[in-house]
């Protein structure tokens, strides 16, 4: 074994000799120590080794949070395997879109709650042991296995994230690019061995997932809970005395309403809706805050920093944050183009994706697929997804950026930008607008609004006014496809 490998089972066997009597995962009726999750780790990588599980190969989770989503992990970290949990959320055709892509060895699966939908998206040849069901059992019986090394470099996770296309893609993430995340997390955010957090976000979410591996990693503990439900969510924060939660607003306007005589005090928020400031402990200043980040490097690479007033974030420590044109130039200060990354914590690809692998990798760096803009200040400001670009008069004009600025419109609800060809220019930048509610915008004024936001040649030259905007493949996105039909779009770089 090379000297200076460290991955997760590292992590874990530190664990285990240094606080092996400390709780390390509390799960429903489940109270495990960081001895007791060895143990099983080790027990369930047996399992698998025993069904053919090894370098390389694909165990797919499909079911809710639950303590054996860490044990999965953990074990496939011991193997040199992929750890793959799927959203449970999915359709019957998209999670069996997703069970045919991975094609797992092995598949871990949930009956309670979800297990028609399952049941019904079933296919492949891979072995199905049902986590609710005789993983225990098979715990208790599991053969002793010799484990070879595994390089920490190698993929360790796969967490599907859906391309513009909407055709989902297997981010593959290292152990190592999973460390430098939480280790990151450990030096900005503060994350310690007295940390409690509760694991209320979903678990095929690098969102929630990061911080869920940062706390171990600093030899805290995990709560799970397996879905948002916020009465047991508050008894947990109670009972655990949690310091930290994943939570949106909309689930903490619920915790409110359903507090009832909870001691909710152990959890340090910033401040939340009505309600909610007097039942937590808020923490208003000094603290760091997660900026951009996405799947592909394993959650966030820029951070608002207290003690650095700034206009967006500023790369983390482990983080080569930087905006090029798509020549693949740094763009100057305050212009806008694509984030890039380079540092240990990009993933190594995509999961049987070569073409898209390399594009998204060109120029030594990984490729966001989304428009940031540097500051003066040195930080990076997120703009938005990147979209297809517009060229004019040889200038490149990134649609969201020009969307911004239109929403950022009193008249404006939501907006789209296309490119119509023009002889001169090449394109002429056309903007689609939905009026906000009880609005008539007046077409132009919003290019004088634009005027004043944008550089000249970003600003539309015309507006169009539609009832709605067509939806895209995924959540708030839009078919510029269907509105460069319907409006004669086209002239794209690159489109031939």
């Amino acid at each position: 074994m090379n000297a200076s490998w460290f991955g997760l089972g590292e992590v874990l066997d530190s664990h285990a000799r240094t606080r092996g009597r400390e709780v390390a995962l509390v799960c429903g009726a489940q109270r495990l120590t960081w001895a007791e999750v060895a143990a099983r780790t080790d027990a369930l990588a047996g399992i698998l080794a025993a069904r053919g599980v090894g370098p390389g190969d694909r165990v797919l989770w499909l079911g809710q949070n639950c303590h054996r989503v860490v044990e999965a992990l953990f074990a496939a970290a011991r193997l040199g395997a992929v750890l793959c949990p799927a959203n449970w959320r999915s359709s019957v055709d998209e999670l069996r879109s997703v069970i045919d892509d991975a094609d797992a060895r092995v598949v871990l699966w949930q009956e309670e709650e979800i297990g028609a939908t399952v049941a019904a998206a079933r296919t492949g040849d891979g072995l199905w042991i049902r986590h609710d069901g005789e993983y225990e059992s098979l715990l208790g019986s599991a053969p002793p296995v010799a484990l070879a090394p595994v390089d920490p470099t190698t993929p360790v996770l796969m967490l599907y994230t859906a391309a513009f296309d909407g055709h989902p893609n297997g981010a593959l993430l290292s152990q190592t690019a999973l460390l430098a995340q939480t280790t990151t997390l450990r030096l900005l955010e503060g994350v310690g061995a007295g940390e409690v957090f509760l694991n209320s976000g979903p678990l095929f979410h690098i969102g929630t997932l990061r911080r869920t591996l940062a706390v171990a990693h600093a030899g805290g503990r995990n709560v799970m809970v397996r879905r948002p439900d916020t009465t047991e969510m508050c008894r947990l924060v109670d009972a655990e005395r949690c310091t930290s939660a994943f939570l949106q607003r909309p689930t903490q306007e619920q915790m409110v309403a359903v507090a009832g005589g909870h001691d909710l005090t152990s959890l340090c928020t910033p401040p939340g809706p009505p309600g909610w400031d007097e039942l937590v402990t808020v923490v208003k200043d000094g603290r760091v805050r997660s900026g951009y980040g996405q799947t592909e490097v394993a959650g966030v690479v820029t951070f608002a920093m207290p003690d650095r007033p700034t206009v967006g974030g500023v790369p983390g420590p482990l983080a080569d944050v930087q905006v090029l044109d798509p020549d693949g130039t740094p763009v100057a200060v305050g212009e806008t183009g694509e984030i890039t990354v380079r540092g240990p914590m990009v993933m190594t690809g995509y999961h049987r994706r070569p073409e898209l692998t390399a594009h998204r990798q060109r120029h030594g760096r990984h490729h966001t697929g989304d428009l940031g803009r540097r500051e003066p200040d040195g930080s990076i400001s997120f703009v938005g997804p990147l979209q297809h670009m517009i060229k004019s008069g040889g200038e490149n004009i990134y649609p969201a950026e020009v969307e911004a600025a239109l929403r950022r419109h009193p008249d404006v609800a939501r907006a789209a930008v296309i490119g119509l060809p023009d002889p001169s220019w090449g394109q002429r930048v056309l903007a689609v607008v939905v009026a906000a509610p009880g609005r008539a915008p007046d077409p132009d004024a919003l290019i004088e609004h634009c005027r004043g936001e944008l550089a000249g040649y970003k600003r539309p030259r015309a507006v169009e006014f539609v009832d709605a905007l067509p939806d895209g493949p995924t959540d708030y996105s839009v078919d510029y496809g269907a509105l460069d039909v319907r409006f004669g779009g086209g002239g794209y770089p690159g489109s031939g």
